[in-house]
Parts: C-alpha cells; structure tokens; sequence
C-alpha cells in the first residue's frame, strides 16, 4: 500500500500575522507554489514568492478547485485553530488520512478566555457563522458563560437581541474585535442594551448569562408548554419515560415515527450534541409544528419527512432505536422487524383497545418489556379535590 503524501498544509493564522506563525507554518509558507486564504487572511502576511488566490464565498464552492490541485504543494489560511469551529474539519472530509498536515495557532476562543479570565473547561464555545441563535436556547441559564463567534457586527447585534428576548436582557457581553493583533478592542455592554454601531469582524462574544428567562431544564421530561402541540403531544411524565426507555446514546440516530408535534425526537437530540434524529409526520400542519419547535428549542439538526410510514421509510439512514407515537400498526411493525438490523431498540405507546391488543400479541412473540402506565393528577372536585386520572398507556419496548 502507498502512503499518501500530504500536499495540503493547513495554516492557522492570526490577527497577530506572521508574529503568531510557528516555524513549521513558516516553511510551509517558505516552500508552498500556492497560498489560499481569505482575502483577509492573505492581507496578515508579508510578500510570498509564490501565487496567492482569495477562498470563495461561499466556503463550499472552493473546495472542488482545492482538491483538483492535488500535487501541488498549496497551504490553505485558517482562522486560529482550524479544527475547533473552522475550515480544518470540512476540508479533512474530502481527504484521505496522509493528503495533509496542519498547524493550529492559538483559537479565538483562547484569546478571548485569556481576555475574560474565564476557564475554558467551564465555558461553553460555539460556533455561530452559519449557526441559528436558537443553538444557544438549551444553555441560557443564570451564572453561564459562553463565548460566541459571530459572523460580523451586524450577527453580534442580532445574537443579543435574541439573548434579551429570551428573558435574559441582564446578561453581561463582552465584545471581543480582532483579537490578538493591532486592531483589538474591547467593549461591554447588557444584551439588552448592546448597540454599538461599529463592531469589526472578527468579532466574538462574551456571554456572562443573567436574568428571569425560562431555563430549559436538563432532565428528560421537560414541561408540555415548551412545545407547541395541539393537544397531540407525548405528555411530560410519559415522554420522560419513554425516553429512558429509548436510552439515547452518543452518536445514535433516532427514527419518531407519527412525530406530531416533535417533542420525542427534540428532547432526545438535546441529550447529547452527537445524537440524530429523523421525525415522519403524515399531518403536513404538524409537520411544520414540528419543525418550527426543533429551532425554537435549539435542536435544529432534526429533519422532519412529511408522510405516511412505512411507506416514507425506504431508504432513510438506519436508525439505533425506533419511536411509534401515532399510527402503530400490524403493517408497520412486520415492516420495521423485516427491514432493520438486529440490536436496534424498538418503543411502542399504545392507548386504544385496539392497538394496546395489537402491543401484546407481539410482545409475546418478541419479548422486551410491556409496560401499563396509569397516571392521575389532583383536580378541582366542588369544594374540595380529587383525581383525575389520563387513559391508561401501553408501553411495548424491545431490542430487535
């Protein structure tokens, strides 16, 4: 087997310049017959001997020109640390191990920690360019920090006027230019009355959250009124055990299929950061409730298909665990147990006669646990109180 040689050099670059460049990024330099970078990057450094070409916008559309110059010996200009919310993590997709080296010059996110005083381990860091705000919702909590890299002044203004609509106008923010090089400045102001008019890019935030906004709460189970249902959504105390029951796990792909108002799928996304989802909905107004609660509660890596299953299910990406809300039926089950792998975790809830007959029968041919749930709340009752009880539930879970 040849082993690749690397042609490519990714360079992280500051807005010190060629000051913050370490040797092995300066013979890179030094030896390179390209250098591509953004026009502003390209600015930082001094006259090359070499050509240099601007990285188009969109990124996207300067990567087909990149790898047809394999070959070359080219180094690609990256902000900071390429793998940490940059260019270096895209780029390394379409390369096969060996193709290309890199040399990460101190993030924006060091700069701006070493700016604040504020532990980076403790400090929530994202990337918001190409971003919604709403990736920031599940972390709006009082005493959280948060650094946040926006696309210029414009983006900053917006991103706390998105943090002050939320409940949390308090909140302290540090405005963070150029960091690191002879342009820094930095500023402060509330999210609720941030307005400078001249911010620079770059630019990052320091968000130091304060405030009376509702805090997403961490646990699965989260209140009905987060999400915007018409009266079809898993209620809290069952959602909060169907989701121990699905046991997200990093990484894993999710199928909620009769999503109705998405809350499943949603609160197994905000689980972790890795986990992914597919919602089938049939109803198209649910469908787009769905997705309008998926960006308004932060979990906007959910993709909702209109349709029918199973029908909708061809060719979809296999999921690790399977989620029947709405619609459970014979046909579905005989088609998820004839198509998908063995080891995937299957959870049915069924309320109806009917369907709760249909969860046993294959219960007892499949095995895995069936579960009834009764549940009861205290309500009014003429002067005094009473219980109030809910249709009694069937849960049918099972490994495949």
């Amino acid at each position: 087997m040849v082993e690749a040689v690397p042609w490519l050099t990714i360079v992280g670059i500051g807005e010190d310049g060629p000051a913050g460049l370490s040797a092995a990024s300066r013979a890179a330099l030094d030896a390179a017959e390209l250098v591509i970078g953004a026009p502003r990057h390209l600015a930082l450094l001094p006259a090359l001997t070499c050509p240099c070409e601007a990285w188009p916008v969109p990124f996207e559309a300067g990567i087909t020109p990149l790898l047809a110059r394999r070959g070359q010996r080219v180094v690609m200009l990256a902000s900071g640390d390429p793998f940490w919310f940059g260019a270096g993590s895209t780029l390394a997709r379409h390369l096969t191990p060996g193709e290309w080296v890199a040399h990460p010059a101190p993030s924006t996110f060091a700069w701006a920690a070493a700016r604040l005083g504020w532990p980076l381990d403790g400090t929530l860091c994202l990337g918001l360019h190409a971003a919604p705000f709403a990736r920031l919702r599940p972390h709006l909590a009082p005493g959280a920090r948060a650094i946040l890299l926006v696309r210029d002044g414009d983006a900053a203004l917006a991103l706390a006027r998105y943090v002050a609509g939320q409940g949390f106008g308090a909140s302290s923010v540090t405005i963070l230019e150029a960091l690191g090089g002879p342009r820094e400045r930095i500023r402060h102001a509330t999210a609720a009355d941030l307005a400078f008019a001249d911010i620079a890019h770059p630019v990052a935030l320091g968000l130091a959250v304060q405030g009376d906004g509702a805090v997403l709460p961490q646990a699965s189970g989260i209140a009905d009124d987060w999400f915007d249902h018409d009266g079809q959504i898993t209620k809290r105390p069952i959602r909060a055990l169907t989701l121990s029951a699905l046991a997200p796990r990093f990484g894993e792909m999710l199928w909620d299929i009769g999503a109705g108002s998405g809350s499943i799928a949603i609160e197994w996304l905000l689980a972790h950061p890795s986990t992914a989802a597919i919602a089938f909905e049939r109803d198209p107004v649910r469908a787009a409730r769905a997705r309008a609660n998926t960006a308004a509660l932060g979990a906007d890596r959910l993709v909702v298909v209109d349709g029918a299953a199973p029908a909708i299910l061809h060719d979809r990406p296999l999921p690790d665990a399977v989620f029947i809300g709405g619609g459970v039926s014979e046909g579905l089950l005989e088609w998820l147990t004839g198509h998908l792998p063995s080891g995937v975790r299957l959870v049915a809830n069924a309320v109806t006669l009917e369907s709760e007959a249909l969860l046993t029968r294959w219960h007892a041919v499949k095995g895995g646990q069936l579960l009834r749930i009764d549940l009861a709340e205290a309500a009014p009752l003429g002067m005094r109180r009473g219980w109030r009880a809910s249709y009694p539930l069937v849960q049918w879970s099972v490994t495949l």
